[in-house]
């Protein structure tokens, strides 16, 4: 932020028009954890809408007033800080419940009922916005039963917006994220589905395309003939806690590295759009990059991945069971809680380079990084004068848990002895701007209100990165496939994943 310019005297953004939204599955723990206290702090951001109803809606029979106490407890424990109570007063007056079964039509004619006499009392035209917080099976019918009572209208001809959240997973694999796509374009436009990754509504991951383009000295030196290889790290310390039965039949890779991973590695590897202001356009652009890895042959499988479960170990200091241990979890499970990948982004711009990925429940501490590896200067400048290589410039991107950036540059070591060590350039948004950053469902239910598709991914993405792990999943699902190796839990994962790199003459970087 220039010098001078403070969070308080920038002008303000253009609030959102008139907006109805709609939580299915509003009894849930994702509402009361998130979109509830996202909601309330672009309340005491004064972000919403001036005219803003929501309803929270679920098979339970709730009263209004026992919505609000519900989902206040949830305020009062997840919101990344306190809500004033004046800013509740008026937050929790817009905020009712309408119990409805998702698979019955009878109850949207009531839900259709109480949306109509919750706006009759404004002269303003409200967009209606569906958040679905529940299971992709439900998302087909509640979409059909929306459009059977005509609670989805097209926007040219009645000049209401209609838009409808859909949470991951997003399929299975290729096939059944097809068959999704499917059913919900027999009631829906694509142009009305927002399919949420909340990795995309965090500050850095934004930040990205800013870094990019923003500044000349980077873009030049964004192609394989300057960059040796990227790492792309998201670690936890977490096991899997009360999530076994999902996570038991998908497994690190479906959770983790076919959403946010590939979502991240989009956005970092893609070409410039036409705009920044143009949402098309830099989901063209995402679903290139997509397109453009190399999908692998059965031997690069083999070759090329590498997946573990944790054993038992210690983390921060207390010991955690192995994952076969965890509650729910099939004792003969093979569901891998861990992942090492090498990919490659097969065009022009990236040919060569390696893209390593590795991603995993109970490892030594949490934090998702991407780090962008330089070629190394030569060194015979140094001869005489510096034992061993130079060290790799590297770009480190830092999406949590503390949000920043930071370069790593070689200096001279201050003393007589002409001795040269890397030293580390960076700033974190905090420090830098003063402010801390929003919670990434607070800018991505913003950006559904503005009607604005950007940080959603569309049909083509979805498809492109299920296909694009298909081979994966193939040899791994086969007779012959390859073993589920075991890494202690506080560790950084299996001995494997170290060797993956080290044959490319690479190494881990530490976090």
């Amino acid at each position: 932020m220039a010098e001078g310019v403070t969070a308080q005297n920038e002008p303000r953004i253009a609030k959102p028009p008139a907006t109805l939204l709609v939580i299915f599955g509003a009894s849930g723990d994702l509402t009361s954890r998130k979109l509830i206290p996202a909601l309330c702090n672009l309340a005491e951001d004064q972000y919403l809408p001036e005219n803003f109803i929501v309803i929270g809606s679920s098979r339970s029979k709730l009263s209004d007033d026992d919505f609000r106490a519900k989902v206040f407890e949830g305020v009062q424990k997840f919101s990344r800080r306190p809500i004033s109570p004046a800013v509740w007063e008026r937050f929790s007056k817009n905020l009712h419940y309408q119990p409805c079964n998702g698979e019955v039509l009878a109850d949207f004619e009531l839900l259709k009922q109480r949306m109509e006499s919750l706006c009759a009392s404004s002269e303003q035209r409200f967009n209606y916005v569906y958040y679905l917080a529940m299971a992709p099976q439900f998302f087909g019918p509640i979409a059909s039963n929306l459009r059977e009572v005509g609670l989805i209208e097209e926007y040219s001809s009645t000049g209401r917006r209609t838009s409808v959240v859909v949470e991951k997973p997003f399929g299975h694999d290729t096939q059944s994220a097809r068959e999704l796509n499917e059913c919900l374009r027999k009631s829906l436009a694509e142009e009305q589905i927002y399919r949420i990754d909340h990795y995309l509504g965090k500050e850095t991951v934004q930040n990205i395309l800013v870094f990019r383009f923003a500044n000349g000295i980077f873009e030049p030196l964004w192609n394989r003939k300057y960059i040796d290889h990227i790492q792309i790290s998201v670690c936890e310390d977490i096991g899997i806690g009360n999530r076994a039965a999902y996570f038991d039949q998908n497994g690190i890779v479906r959770d983790i590295v076919q959403n946010h991973v590939l979502q991240m590695l989009s956005l970092l590897c893609i070409e410039p759009p036409i705009s920044l202001s143009d949402a098309k356009s830099i989901r063209d652009e995402k679903a290139k990059v997509l397109r453009s890895i190399k999908r692998m042959t059965p031997v690069e499988v083999r070759e090329n991945t590498v997946r573990a479960q944790y054993a038992r170990g210690s983390v921060s200091g207390q010991p955690v069971v192995s994952y076969l241990e965890e509650k729910g979890v099939n004792p003969g499970s093979t569901t891998d809680t861990y992942v090492a990948l090498k990919l490659e982004v097969d065009n022009w711009r990236w040919s060569g380079v390696p893209i390593y990925i590795r991603a995993g429940k109970r490892l030594a501490k949490r934090i998702t990084e991407i780090k962008v590896f330089f070629n190394r200067a030569p060194d015979s400048l140094f001869k005489g004068r510096q034992v061993g290589e130079l060290e790799h410039n590297v770009l480190s991107i830092q999406v949590q848990p503390k949000e920043g950036m930071s370069l790593r540059i070689s200096s001279k070591q201050p003393g007589p002895r002409f001795k040269v060590r890397p030293v580390e350039m960076d700033f974190t948004y905090d420090n830098s701007f003063g402010v801390a950053s929003p919670e990434a469902y607070e800018r991505l239910l913003l950006d559904v209100m503005k009607g604005d598709p950007t940080l959603f991914t569309r049909n083509d993405e979805i498809e492109e990165s299920w296909d694009l792990l298909a081979p994966i999943f193939e040899v791994w699902s086969s007779k012959d496939a390859p073993p589920v190796l075991s890494y202690e839990a506080g560790s950084w994962g299996p001995q494997a994943a170290d060797d993956l790199l080290r044959k490319n003459g690479h190494s881990w970087s530490s976090l």
